[in-house]
């Protein structure tokens, strides 16, 4: 924030009632505990009170000190509005009797974890699935609450909140992605100066940035102009995650820029081109080191801590760099109090060669295989 202005530097009560003693003449007693003194304590104390409050206005009325409803307000008046939270969606696979129809809106859950005092997180079947001639039969899936919580991993979705009579097992296949919560004040400030300091007009490159950018769920964004030639336009996205994103997400996208894809204009976009968007492509990366543990330390431990921070690396890296550096790996494992040495360090299969991510891809975890 910039400085605070003069009139309202050091306006504390002490020095409020300094003031306020030195107009009184000298002749009358000021001392504390005297009519004057009692008379004049509490005008210092709401004045200096008053002078807080006047700090807060300004904090409130500049977008880059300003939060909460006020962040919104004043974002408002350059047409940004915060996004909302999205709900997780997914696929789930049940087993049963073959031929078993299973009806849309079906309630399945997370199992609830006494120990560590986890509640399920419930999910809702969105589609009607029939099961086939081998007794198996896919259904989409949604987060009845919004936010990330409902990014679960494979092979973890197995309650259902009502049984279904021929229905013998359910398990999500594969993890549940694109639950984002509700925009932060730190997401919603940087679009906003991206939307004033770098202005968006007549559909250029970051116009579309901005419209894409508005779609909630979305956490990236590139933008390919001609894409396939003269009178399209390529655009890429990212999920809060700064992963693929997935269909809802691209879905969402493209029916706010550019629904009917024929440009007549009917969405965001200008009339004229065309625009498709699509998930990035996601690029594994694989990993494998033989490393030296301290004493008493789990080696499962080590591997989570190991993907936890070559994933944070990575999505530092989200459209912004285009090499994942085996150094910058090797980092991480260094950073890493638990591992004394490493060695055999390999990158998708090779020790010293960058691995290069192209236009609309992103780098993902892979495998990592950790051994002693």
């Amino acid at each position: 924030m910039a400085e605070i202005p003069a009139f309202l530097q050091e306006q504390t009560e002490e020095n409020i009632m300094q003031r306020m003693l030195e107009r009184v003449p000298s002749d009358i007693d000021k001392s504390e505990g005297s009519f004057i003194w009692d008379a004049q304590a509490p005008v210092a104390f709401v004045l200096a009170e008053a002078a807080g409050w006047a700090q807060q206005v300004l904090q409130r009325g500049f977008a880059g000190t300003a939060f909460g409803e006020y962040l919104d307000l004043r974002v408002a008046e350059h047409g940004v509005t915060r996004r909302g939270a999205v709900a997780a969606h997914g696929m789930v696979r049940f087993t049963g009797t073959p031929g078993k129809s299973i009806p849309s809106g079906v309630g399945l859950a997370t199992p609830a974890d006494e120990i560590s005092s986890e509640s399920s997180i419930e999910y809702v079947t969105t589609a009607e699935v029939t099961l086939d001639g081998e007794g198996v039969g896919e259904a989409p899936i949604r987060a009845v609450e919004a936010g990330r919580t409902g990014n679960v991993p494979a092979g973890v979705i197995t309650v259902m909140a009502t049984p279904i009579s021929g229905i013998t097992a359910v398990v999500n296949p594969e993890a549940t992605t694109g639950g984002t919560d509700i925009e932060s004040d730190e997401s919603l400030l940087e679009r906003f100066y991206a939307r004033v300091r770098n202005q968006g007009t007549s559909g250029n490159k970051a116009q579309y940035i901005q419209w894409a950018g508005e779609v909630p769920g979305v956490g990236a964004v590139q933008v390919q102009p001609l894409w396939q030639g003269p009178g399209t336009v390529g655009i890429y996205l990212l999920d809060s995650e700064k992963c693929a994103a997935n269909t809802e997400i691209v879905e969402a996208t493209q029916n706010y820029i550019d629904p009917t894809m024929d440009g007549q204009g009917e969405g965001m976009a200008p009339a004229g081109p065309i625009v498709t968007v699509m998930a990035a492509e996601e690029v594994p990366i694989n990993i494998s080191v033989r490393i030296t543990l301290a004493s008493g330390v789990s080696l499962a431990d080590v591997k989570t801590e190991i993907e936890n921070g070559v994933t944070a690396y990575l999505k530092q890296l989200a459209f912004v760099d285009t090499s994942v550096r085996v150094t910058r790996i090797a980092a991480v494992l260094l950073d890493i109090p638990s591992i004394i040495d490493y060695a055999n360090l390999t990158v998708n299969g090779t020790s010293d060669t960058n691995i290069d991510i192209n236009f609309g891809q992103v780098a993902v975890l892979g495998t990592v295989d950790v051994h002693e």
